[in-house]
């Protein structure tokens, strides 16, 4: 008997691929914040964009989010530990947004010195005036404010006292040394 050949399915990727596409598609989407559009990456993660959608909060974000576009939207700050639950996030684009550069920026700062160094300088500040239309790059931490990096006003006033604790001790420790000395240098009988 001559030996035929088997037919060849008319699709080019076995149904596996396409069940593993729509499942990647279906993922993407599964935590994708309201007002974004998420889509699954050729290298694993997901890319997020929430561009332009009047944004005055960071949304919810897929811990899966490798590329995140925060571009022209109303975004003035970035709470403080935003982006830890991000292991994977390579890009940030948060251009074209009002910024208050102030202590609300410091954590985007130091995470974009850190991960994207060349974003900094395309920050730009709306306020407050001293730092109005200048990169975010360019603010020294005196311009940023501050940040409440002070002692607490209950442990500030209590430094008097504090004070007399630590003399008293000292005095105490001192006291103590002569009269353990008075008794090793005693007259020996």
């Amino acid at each position: 008997l001559p030996h035929t050949a088997l037919p060849s399915p008319s699709f080019p990727m076995p149904a596996w691929g396409a069940l593993f596409l729509l499942w990647a598609v279906v993922e993407a989407n599964k935590d994708c914040p309201e007002r974004c559009i998420c889509h699954p990456l050729e290298t694993m993660g997901l890319g997020v964009d929430c561009s332009g959608q009047g944004l005055t909060a960071l949304p919810a974000l897929p811990v899966h989010t490798r590329h995140l576009l925060l571009t022209n939207n109303s975004l003035r700050e970035v709470p403080p530990g935003a982006f830890d639950h991000l292991p994977q996030l390579q890009t940030l684009n948060v251009e074209q947004n009002p910024w208050h550069c102030d202590c609300s920026l410091t954590y985007l700062r130091l995470w974009l010195e850190d991960h994207a160094p060349e974003e900094l300088h395309l920050i730009r500040c709306a306020s407050p005036s001293l730092a109005t239309g200048r990169p975010l790059s360019q603010l020294t931490g005196y311009e940023l404010g501050n940040c409440g990096w002070q002692l607490q006003t209950s442990w500030a006033s209590l430094g008097i006292w504090w004070d007399i604790a630590l003399a008293a001790v000292a005095i105490l420790g001192l006291v103590l040394l002569v009269g353990l000395l008075c008794l090793t240098t005693g007259p020996w009988h």
